[in-house]
This record gives C-alpha cells, sequence and structure tokens, in this order.
C-alpha cells in the first residue's frame, strides 16, 4: 500500500522549489514566534530591557519595576483536529472526495511539523464517537495519523456532528497547543460559536475549510443521481434546472459562508478554504500568512 506521506511530499515537491518551499516553512515557524515561551520568573529591571515585558502589577507591589523572565519551549504540540463522520467522504467543489483533501491537508502541515521538530497528534471522529492519538514525533507516527483519517472516513460510517470532536478538545485538551482544524462548510450557530471562543481562548487555532460540491450549474440531462450523504435522501434536482431553484440555492450557500465566515472571525479563529488538492499547498501558505499578520 502507497504511503500517504509519501504523496504528501510528492504533492509539496511538484508544487515548489526549494525557494518556495523555505517559504511554506518560514510561515509555519512564525505561528510560534513569540508565543513559544514559557514565565520563568521576575528580576529587576535594568536599562536596555524592554518596556513590553516589565510586569506592571508586580512593579506596583514591589516599588520598583520588575521585569518577567522567560525560558523557551523546546517543543512544540500541533493537534490535527477533523471530521471523520461521512460528510467527509461526500464529493469536494474539485470532484474528489472531501476525505482525499483532508489527508493531504493534514499531512502538509504535520509534514512541517515534524521538520521543525514539533510533536503531532489527532483527534477525530464523528457523531458515535470521538477519538484522540497522542501527539508524538516521527514521520512513521504521522503516517499512522494520515492512515487512521483515511480508514475511518466511509460512506457508510456514522454521520458527522463535529462540535463532539470540538467540545473534546475544549473538555480534555490541557495546555497550549496549535490547533489546525480540517471541515467542511460548518453550519454557525450560538452553542459552536461559544465552543470556538473558548478554544481560542486556550489555543493558536487555524482552520481550513473543504467546499462542498457546487450543485447550482446545470447539469447534463444523463448525470448520474445526487443524493445526501448525511440522510442518504435522493437530491430530486439539479438546482440548475430552474432559474428560481438555482438563485435561492445560491442565496443559501453565500448566507452560510457568511455565517462561518463571521463566526470564525469573531472567536478569532484564522480561516482559509480549498475546493481541491491541487489549492492544498498554496491555501495553507496564504492561511499561515494571514494568521501570521493578525498575530
Amino acid at each position: 500500500m502507497a504511503s500517504l506521506l509519501q504523496r504528501v511530499k510528492s504533492k509539496m515537491a511538484i508544487f515548489a522549489h526549494r525557494k518556495a518551499r523555505g517559504m511554506l516553512d518560514g510561515e509555519y515557524g512564525s505561528v510560534f514566534r513569540g508565543r513559544s515561551l514559557d514565565f520563568d520568573d521576575l528580576r529587576a529591571y535594568v536599562p536596555g530591557d524592554e518596556v513590553r515585558d516589565i510586569d506592571w502589577k508586580a512593579t506596583a507591589r514591589h516599588g520598583s519595576p520588575l521585569i518577567r523572565r522567560y525560558v523557551a519551549v523546546r517543543r512544540q504540540t500541533v493537534l490535527l483536529v477533523t471530521d471523520t463522520g461521512r460528510n467527509m467522504a461526500a464529493e469536494a467543489r474539485s470532484g474528489e472526495t472531501k476525505k482525499d483533501i483532508a489527508v493531504l491537508a493534514l499531512g502538509v502541515m504535520g509534514y512541517l511539523a515534524h521538520r521543525h521538530g514539533d510533536v503531532v497528534g489527532l483527534v477525530c471522529g464523528d457523531s458515535t464517537a470521538t477519538r484522540s492519538l497522542p501527539a508524538k514525533s516521527g514521520e512513521a507516527h504521522l503516517e499512522r495519523l494520515l492512515r487512521h483519517v483515511d480508514s475511518q472516513t466511509r460512506l457508510d460510517g456514522a454521520p458527522s456532528k463535529f462540535q463532539d470532536q470540538l467540545a473534546y478538545v475544549a473538555r480534555n485538551v490541557k495546555g497550549r497547543h496549535l490547533l489546525f482544524v480540517v471541515a467542511d462548510e460548518l453550519a454557525a450557530d450560538a452553542p459552536t460559536a461559544q465552543l470556538l471562543r473558548r478554544l481560542r481562548a486556550q489555543h493558536e487555532v487555524l482552520w481550513l475549510t473543504v467546499r462542498d460540491a457546487d450543485l447550482a450549474p446545470a447539469t447534463e440531462p444523463d448525470a448520474p443521481e445526487t443524493y445526501s450523504v448525511a440522510d442518504e435522501s435522493l437530491l430530486p434536482w439539479p438546482p440548475g434546472v430552474s432559474p428560481g431553484v438555482e438563485a435561492a440555492y445560491t442565496k443559501a450557500t453565500l448566507e452560510r459562508d457568511a455565517g462561518r465566515k463571521a463566526m470564525l472571525r469573531t472567536a478569532g479563529i484564522t480561516e482559509g478554504d480549498v475546493a481541491g488538492s491541487g489549492d492544498v499547498i498554496t491555501g495553507l501558505f496564504a492561511l499561515l500568512e494571514r494568521h501570521r499578520r493578525a498575530g
């Protein structure tokens, strides 16, 4: 069986020459820059210290300026968080399965983490269960994570309920990590928004949305029947058959996208989206760059 990680490496090699790959590595490294230090102790201020390092509350209590000292965290933890319910076995906008695009995206981020000496873990699941694989280092471990996502995401699997996986992370993952979330077009609602704010308060969060198949364009008369993977119901209409239905479908899609983007933006989470595997490398680069600028 072909290595999923080898496919990731091949995709990265095809996409970018050495300089561009170096830029992608640099954007990954910038995620933790300034955030990879743990508080150690306080000491007296001396000329030349950064004013931003003054602990003003401790200074007020002590009566003279005190500086916060930090120690470097040598290794970061990157947690891959994804949906392995049957929603992710459906087609994406490119015609590929969302699962294949997700595996590539998770693999690229995991491989970047590996190259930087960081450890990588996984939280995934569906409406029936959430599974957690502990963070470790090494290419063999990353391959196991990718194979787990690939094997668990099936059309005959349980329905998706990605809020369960997000809630699991909020309850059980301690410490400050980088969460790299890959999901399809999550609907915005108040409970999910509250959950996202809680996650962002504790972790760095990067969010990549895999776009749904576009059903609005007119289809050929002999096109195969289309059905929903969520409940296996037949979609008896291609929206393009009727201008009115197509307009309503397009309007609903735009409103859903706007709601998701607003929810993530309000929570302080940087989001990107991809339509297919060909977008993954450039999409991740743009996502990391936006996150750096926002930070």
